[in-house]
């Protein structure tokens, strides 16, 4: 009885020593599957995070090669972002024709109307019609903000007679030039480190001939917008100032009187004396000359004669005196 209950015993333990083996068996399993997925996504975590940092390089690396293809075949480099259009550019350029009584008083009052507006006088000429006419054309340079103020003072300042006016957005040229720049800089700084690791002298030669063709087309981009700077930054105004004809012919027509006389006279006086002063000054060296020519003729006249005295008084034989009872001859008679 003792054996069957020692069996019987061992018979219950058993199935529980599997049934504990199994679980454990399992657990371990459990535990192992755990741990291969926790390696398995660390290392996903880990591939993802280098693909994520290697994409700013690929994308610069592909960015860099268009803008230097872009820059090769002269075509603009696109931009991936759009840039917001936070100033507008405009350049405004406007003509203006004005009739007024006096063209110089107008020209000065021109000028200092865009002295005082911080412009400049790029361009002035005058000519004269006539006598008593003349016509000036001015081109000037004012800053937008002072634009409007200034064509109203050049306006009212006469007869208006024309104007026209323009204005021209060039706001899309001023944000590609400012794209392109910054790309073709970066394109010639690319291609300088590319300089400073070459070894052989082919690949030095060729590369100089890239870095001066990028530098020109840098050049010309930068002359481009300092052009575009230029136009938009001033406001070109051209002015037209010109007198009236009737004040021309009203001169004409008046009758002269005793004023317009008298001035005549005097400026008659006045020029004659002037030819008189001139004439003189002319002829004073060749007077001065006869008048030493002249006082020399005397001197060499009048030496001889001093001279020349004495010594004839010294062989001119001396006269004898008559006699006091001289004969008388006798008169001859006269033929009948």
């Amino acid at each position: 009885m003792q054996r069957a209950r020692h069996s019987s015993r061992s018979s219950t333990r058993r199935p529980r020593a599997v049934l504990a083996a199994g679980i454990l068996a399992a657990l371990l399993a459990l535990s192992g599957c755990g741990g291969a997925d926790d390696s398995s996504d660390s290392k996903s975590m880990a591939d993802s995070a280098d693909n994520k940092a290697a994409a700013p390089a690929e994308r610069a690396d592909s960015a860099g090669g268009e803008s230097d293809r872009g820059a090769t075949d002269g075509s603009p480099a696109r931009s991936t972002g759009s840039p917001a259009l936070t100033t507008t550019h405009v350049i405004r350029k406007a003509s203006l024709s004005v009739e007024v009584k006096s063209v110089p008083k107008a020209a000065a009052t021109a000028r200092s109307v865009t002295e005082d507006a911080g412009g400049l006088v790029a361009n002035e000429s005058t000519d004269r019609i006539d006598d008593l006419r003349e016509t000036s054309h001015l081109v000037l340079r004012v800053p937008q903000a002072e634009y409007d103020a200034v064509l109203r003072k050049l306006a009212g300042g006469g007869k208006l007679l024309s104007r026209t006016s323009e204005a021209k957005d060039v706001t899309d040229q001023v944000v590609d030039v400012e794209s392109r720049i910054t790309t073709q800089r970066a394109s010639v700084a690319r291609v300088r480190k590319l300089m400073d690791r070459a070894e052989k002298i082919a690949d030095v030669v060729a590369l100089e001939g890239e870095l001066s063709n990028r530098q020109a087309e840098l050049e010309s981009l930068l002359a481009r917008q300092e052009s575009l700077k230029d136009r938009t930054t001033l406001a070109t105004i051209t002015l037209d100032l010109t007198e009236p004809e009737s004040a021309a012919q009203g001169a004409d027509d008046d009758d002269p009187g005793f004023v317009d006389a008298l001035g005549g006279g005097w400026h008659a006086f006045v020029t004659m004396v002037k030819w008189i002063a001139m004439a003189v000054g002319a002829a004073a060296p060749f007077l001065a000359a006869a008048a030493a020519l002249l006082l020399l003729w005397r001197l060499v006249r009048t030496r001889p004669t001093r001279w020349g005295t004495p010594r004839a008084a010294e062989h001119a034989p001396v006269p004898t005196a008559a006699p006091e009872h001289a004969p008388v001859p006798p008169e001859t008679p006269s033929a009948p």
